[in-house]
């Protein structure tokens, strides 16, 4: 019987290498403050590089979410059952401080770090970290509820993955969902109709439809509701003081395009009882900076997905041959794959210059309050909206062997477009950054004394800064144009930090097509002269 299925020519399993291995991320942790971090953040690139994660993330993506509305008696339950194997990425997030842990610790570079375990764990599997990255953005906005911060916030930071319907206060630690978008509204939440009525006990009783949960299966709930005193805060928890279940009914849950491990719900409030979170009338305000922390991680959820991209193109093409040679040192596909390594690093940099804002702001730092404001609103446009294009062309390095669903580059490509929607699709956040250098002008001071850190080292940084200048002092049809300007505004941050921390052949490629007019409409267009070798062994993966 002749051989017809001697297997050649194929590319060993991904497995084994440290994802936190990344040098862009680590010179990012060093350089911002929490470089004593960086043996934990090993040890959680290490399992995440290996192949019982890889497991973990397939079957909770391919058993989704199941919604029981009822017990078998006919008693209304409204739970959501998910993969043992979502638990443990869960526990693992949890247990590594990926959640609201920084808002409980002392250390200097506490959010940093965090952002960095956030960057490497969200390779593994993206869906769980949505639930993970709302309770670390609910923080901010209980604090508008002192009473209800001191009693919770604790429970939320705490590193103990505490799964199952029970009164908050009875439980180890807590995970917070957010339930802000109806159906008439999305972004425009000063549309909503959800009503909220002020009760005897302290507590108010909502009544409404929300039309995008995600997970819903959280212990506690940040929601907006129109109060007496207009658009209003709440915190609603799924299981009441006295024990009872409060009336958070689960309609139905949503058939995504991709982040399938987690579930997303429309869900009815049937005089939900809730507690007033800030001010009656000021809950856009009160949820403000919650919004923040949440764009924070969709830049970072992206960056990691340009990351776990790039790594598996390099490393497809290092071991696949054609045409008598390894794919990797065929000049056209070496193009290809140092042009999506300068994106990757280009949002892994700017994006932990993001999170260290954040420790700085925190801490008392206006300057770099004001700096966090604006860039925030341009990078989550931005980098946001680069990673589809990244995705795909990525899973193209593949050829068909990407396009099947074993190689995971399909969850990838289908994962890319959410943070891109989620917190404000593109054009809230490029209309976002104009509200924001409107109303703070001195976020525009600190802008550019950012990126004026870089002048006079890259003659094509100088130019863009100096065009990007001209642009902003042209008031005429500003908000049709906000795309083209923040997009600008993106690229020239983006490529001052890369000019002052990054390696030389990355800002120098990065420049040259980025700011120099040599970009193509496709990945892999980068001009002569680059150093491509150079940037590809930065996008090798290193065994662990």
């Amino acid at each position: 019987m002749p051989q017809t299925h001697e297997v050649t020519n194929q590319v060993p399993d991904p497995y084994g290498h440290d994802v936190a291995a990344e040098p862009a991320l680590l010179e990012a942790v060093r350089r911002e403050g929490a470089g004593w971090a960086e043996p934990e953040l090993r040890e959680l690139g290490v399992l995440a590089g290996s192949e019982q994660a890889a497991e973990w993330a397939r079957l909770a993506n391919e058993n989704r979410p199941v919604l029981r509305t009822h017990d078998r008696y006919g008693h209304r339950i409204d739970e959501v059952e998910f993969h043992p194997y979502w638990h443990e990425l869960m526990r693992t997030a949890v247990g590594h401080g990926l959640h609201a842990a920084p808002w409980q610790e002392r250390q200097p570079g506490a959010h940093l770090a965090r952002a960095a375990k956030f960057h490497v764990w969200s390779q593994v599997e993206a869906g769980h970290t949505c639930p993970i990255s709302m309770t670390y953005a609910a923080v901010p906005a209980l604090r508008a509820a002192p009473e209800l911060a001191d009693r919770l916030e604790p429970l939320l930071a705490s590193r103990t993955y505490d799964f199952g319907l029970r009164e908050p206060h009875t439980k180890r630690g807590l995970i917070a969902g957010m339930s802000m978008t109806e159906k008439q509204g999305g972004s425009d939440v000063r549309t909503n109709t959800t009503r909220a009525v002020p009760g005897p006990d302290g507590m108010y009783r909502l009544t409404g439809h929300k039309w995008f949960t995600s997970a819903p299966m959280s212990d506690v709930f940040l929601t907006l509701a129109q109060a007496p005193g207009g658009l209003s805060c709440f915190l609603l928890p799924r299981v009441l003081p006295d024990g009872s279940r409060n009336r958070i009914h689960l309609q139905r849950l949503k058939d995504k395009l991709g982040n399938h491990s987690n579930a997303s719900a429309e869900i009815e409030y049937d005089e939900a009882a809730g507690w007033l979170v800030g001010e009656e009338g000021r809950g856009v305000a009160t949820i403000i900076e919650m919004v923040a922390m949440t764009r924070l991680d969709c830049t970072i959820a992206a960056a990691a997905a340009m990351r776990y991209g790039v790594v598996r193109a390099v490393h497809h093409a290092t071991h696949r041959r054609a045409f008598g040679k390894a794919l990797v040192d065929q000049p056209l596909m070496r193009n290809v794959l140092a042009d999506l390594a300068v994106e990757s690093e280009a949002a892994t940099t700017v994006a932990m210059r993001l999170a260290g804002a954040t420790d700085r702001a925190a801490a008392g730092d206006e300057g770099e309050a004001l700096l966090r404001r604006l860039a925030l609103a341009v990078s989550k446009y931005w980098v946001c909206k680069r990673g589809p294009a990244h995705a795909a062309e990525a899973m193209e390095c593949l050829g068909g062997n990407g396009y099947v669903e074993e190689s995971g580059m399909p969850r990838l490509y289908r994962e890319a477009p959410l943070v891109s929607i989620w917190e404000g699709s593109g054009n809230v956040a490029a209309l976002d950054a104009l509200r924001a250098m409107a109303r703070r002008p001195a976020t525009v001071d600190a802008f550019f004394a950012e990126v004026g850190q870089a002048g006079g080292a890259d003659r094509r940084l100088d130019a863009a800064v100096m065009a990007l200048r001209k642009e902003l002092a042209d008031l005429s049809d500003l908000e049709y144009r906000t795309r083209r300007l923040v997009e600008s505004m993106a690229l020239v941050l983006q490529g001052s930090l890369l000019v002052r921390h990054g390696h030389p052949a990355v800002a120098d490629a990065f420049c040259a097509s980025r700011l120099g007019g040599g970009l193509g409409g496709a990945f892999g267009t980068l001009p002569p002269g680059v150093d491509t070798a150079a940037i590809l062994d930065r996008a090798r993966p290193v065994a662990a």
